[in-house]
């Protein structure tokens, strides 16, 4: 039996369809500060806070004119963990729906469905990946 890797790196990548890309865009930046992390083209950006990573898509001209969620991200800390969990789910039976490929921003990822079949993308990102959050001590 294939071992579970190491634990994930939090869940800070979130990936939006929106009827509005620009109007959502100038929200997320003008509105709440984030910041142009990556423009992937005309259809496709992405932000940040510095240690999230939000993507905004834009929505088909079929769909229903409201947000809908694509998939979300789990962050791994190197490319080999990534391989390493693309090795265990596949072991495990898991329904993946491509292998490993780069981005053009530096990161790589690949992408699976949850029973629920909502899709899931581990990611190893060089912006955000290896980053930890420590909770407050409890006093």
């Amino acid at each position: 039996m294939t071992n579970r890797p190491s634990r994930l790196n939090g869940l800070r990548h979130l990936a939006l369809l929106v009827p509005n890309l620009e109007a959502c865009e100038r929200f997320y930046v003008d509105i709440l500060g984030m910041q142009v992390l990556h423009r992937a083209g005309p259809n496709l950006v992405y932000l940040t806070c510095g240690n999230d990573n939000l993507s905004l898509g834009r929505a088909h001209a079929d769909s229903s004119g409201t947000q809908a969620m694509d998939h979300f991200g789990f962050i791994v800390d190197s490319v080999e963990q990534l391989e390493a969990w693309y090795q265990y789910l596949k072991a495990q039976g898991v329904t993946l729906l491509d292998s490993p490929f780069d981005h053009g921003d530096g990161a790589r990822s690949f992408h699976l469905l949850d029973p629920a079949g909502n899709k899931v993308q581990p990611i190893y990102h060089p912006a955000i990946s290896g980053q930890r959050f420590s909770p407050p001590a409890r006093a």
